[in-house]
C-alpha cells in the first residue's frame, strides 16, 4: 500500500526540476512562513477564492541563504533546460527581483514584464532592452493559473522574442495552469510545488494526517472549495 500522502495526490503536468530540491526550498519557505497554512481561518485571493494556503516568495529577498540557494537554483536549472538563453526576464511585481537576481547569476542581460503598458512617457509593457528574435527564459515567483505568466508571454511574443520557457519558484499544481501552458506551448517548471510542500509540512507536524485530505479538496476545485 502506497503511503497516505502519495495516495492523496495526482501527478501534477507542471514539472519539478528536482524532487530532493522542491523538497528543501519548500521546507525553506514554511520555516521563514512565505507559505502559511491555516485551515480554520482560509485566507482570501484577489480572485475571490477561499484558501487554507498562502504563498508569498517575496519574503525569501529577506533571507540571504535562502535567497541565494533559490537563484543558484533557478540558474542551474536554466542552464540545464535551456542552454540557449540570452534574456532573462521577470514578471511583474514578484518576478523582477528574483529574475534579476538570476540573470546576474547567469551574466545574462535582464528585463521585465509589467502587467499592462505603463500610462505615461514611452507607455512601455516590456522594460529595458529587448532585441527582436532573442532566445528568452521567464521568472515567475510562482504558478497559480498562469494568467499573469502567460500574458508577459504574449507580450514579450508579440515584440518578436523567442520564449523558451518559464521558470518558478513554487507550483500550486491546478489543472486549469497545466492546460493554460499546454495550450499557449509553454514549458514550465518550478523549483517546488504543492505537493512537496505538503509532504514537508507533514513531516515537520505542521499539518496532522486528517487534514491532508482538506488540503487535496482545495487543490483540486479551488474556486468551489469552502
Amino acid at each position: 500500500m502506497k503511503p497516505l500522502i502519495y495516495s492523496l495526490f495526482e501527478k501534477m503536468d507542471i514539472k519539478t526540476t528536482d524532487n530532493e530540491i522542491a523538497g528543501e526550498i519548500a521546507s525553506d519557505l514554511l520555516e521563514i512562513a512565505a507559505i502559511k497554512l491555516n485551515l480554520a481561518k482560509p485566507y482570501s485571493w484577489s480572485s475571490g477564492w477561499k484558501s487554507p494556503v498562502y504563498c508569498d516568495n517575496r519574503l525569501s529577498l529577506s533571507y540571504p541563504r535562502i535567497r541565494d540557494k533559490i537563484k543558484s537554483h533557478l540558474a542551474v536549472s536554466i542552464r540545464k533546460l535551456f542552454p540557449s538563453v540570452e534574456i532573462i526576464a521577470g514578471v511583474a511585481t514578484a518576478g523582477i527581483p528574483q529574475g534579476a537576481l538570476v540573470a546576474d547569476a547567469l551574466s545574462l542581460p535582464f528585463i521585465y514584464v509589467r502587467s499592462k503598458p505603463k500610462g505615461h512617457g514611452m507607455e512601455n509593457m516590456i522594460e529595458g532592452y529587448l532585441e527582436e528574435g532573442k532566445k528568452v527564459v521567464v521568472i515567475e515567483d510562482l504558478i497559480s493559473t498562469g494568467g499573469s505568466s502567460l500574458k508577459a508571454i504574449e507580450a514579450l511574443r508579440q515584440n518578436k522574442a523567442e520564449v523558451l520557457g518559464l521558470m518558478a519558484i513554487f507550483n500550486y499544481g491546478f489543472a486549469v495552469a497545466d492546460e493554460n501552458f499546454s495550450e499557449a506551448g509553454v514549458q514550465a517548471y518550478s523549483l517546488s510545488n504543492y505537493n512537496e510542500m505538503i509532504k514537508r509540512a507533514l513531516s515537520s507536524g505542521y499539518i496532522k494526517d486528517n487534514q491532508v485530505e482538506t488540503l487535496k479538496a482545495w487543490r483540486l476545485d479551488p474556486a468551489g472549495w469552502g
